[in-house]
């Protein structure tokens, strides 16, 4: 007995309502752009420079009581959170103490760090300190442009893998694509402020050429589909192409999901930016696959008759096999 989420016939029409669809994702773009300008992105110790130290207790976390230890240090700009886990026991109670780079200094001092330490076991003895991450305000900075240079290298190769492997339409759409979906997951880390590390960095990389497949396995039906149905309106093409790949697409998603939720569940805090990214990136990657890569293609329009040459840029390899 075979498992279907989905009918081996469907005829959904997905591009019915191409218009609201594709304004919503609009919409999410600038939202997200706004939320990000507004409210800031939450950078990790990665981005921002400083040092942040892990503590676990045998006793429950007091914020207050470590803040009031700690100000005497004068240290500047402190942030004190406590770390919540399903998998962590009674006698397991963890927080994060960020500490901004201090000037003059390429990154917290080890005198400094030990001064923190012994304020903080002056409010509870059984304190202990499993982790020190300490980065230089200068190599965060480089870390920056090295984070922007990846994704927008990683747009720029994908656009010219489409467009050699199909037309310009179709680079098109699917560089729109991933560019909002890599948006509107920043986005909704500045949303909540989630904090954003090179961890997400790696998890946008990894949405990107998650959602690229997603999106080559439809162009590739609606190529062949548009060879085989020359006289077929593009929109009634692309519904049919979509849905004939739809039980692949939701098996495909569906599945990863679940191995992201135990992580995202189970994991721990240490990888839960990571995850939460990539489960987040996954939902919004398969929803802009349909949505916005070919929402773009029908807009723009493409060559229908493939079989004759065509020497415009970017329809000569149309007919190559991959």
């Amino acid at each position: 007995m075979r498992l279907k989420l989905v009918p081996d016939q469907t005829n959904y029409n997905f591009f019915g309502y191409a218009r609201i669809t594709f304004g919503a994702s609009v919409v999410a773009v600038i939202l997200s752009v706004i939320l990000i300008v507004t409210m800031g992105l939450n950078f990790g110790i990665d981005f921002k420079g400083g040092t942040t130290i892990r503590t676990e207790s045998t006793k429950a976390v007091d914020v207050g009581a470590y803040r009031a230890a700690m100000i005497p240090l004068g240290l500047g700009d402190v942030s004190i959170t406590e770390v919540f886990d399903p998998g962590f026991g009674p006698e397991k109670n963890v927080a994060m103490v960020r500490i901004q780079a201090q000037d003059g200094f390429e990154a917290v001092t080890p005198e400094l760090i030990l001064s923190v330490e012994q304020a903080l076991q002056g409010v509870d003895p059984s304190i202990t300190f499993p982790s020190v991450e300490s980065v230089g305000p200068k190599v965060s900075g480089e870390l920056i442009w090295s984070a922007i240079l990846a994704v927008v290298g990683a747009l720029t190769a994908i656009l010219i893998y489409i467009w050699l492997r199909f037309e310009w339409q179709f680079a098109v759409g699917a560089v729109v694509s991933l560019a909002h979906d890599v948006i509107v997951t920043v986005g909704i880390f500045a949303l909540f402020q989630i904090k954003f590390d090179l961890a997400v960095i790696a998890a946008l990389l990894t949405i990107l050429g998650y959602s690229i497949n997603d999106t080559v396995v439809v162009f590739d039906r609606l190529r062949e589909n548009l060879i085989k149905f020359k006289t077929t309106p593009l929109i009634e093409v692309m519904n049919l192409s979509v849905n004939e790949t739809l039980s692949r697409t939701v098996m495909t998603s569906g599945t990863t999901l679940i191995a992201l939720i135990a992580l995202l569940v189970l994991g721990g805090d240490v990888i839960r930016g990571f995850t939460f990214a990539i489960a987040f990136g996954i939902v919004i990657g398969t929803y802009s696959s349909v949505y916005v890569a070919k929402n773009v293609v029908l807009y723009l329009g493409v060559t229908r008759d493939w079989t004759k040459k065509d020497d415009k840029p970017g329809t000569q390899f149309s007919n190559i096999d991959a």
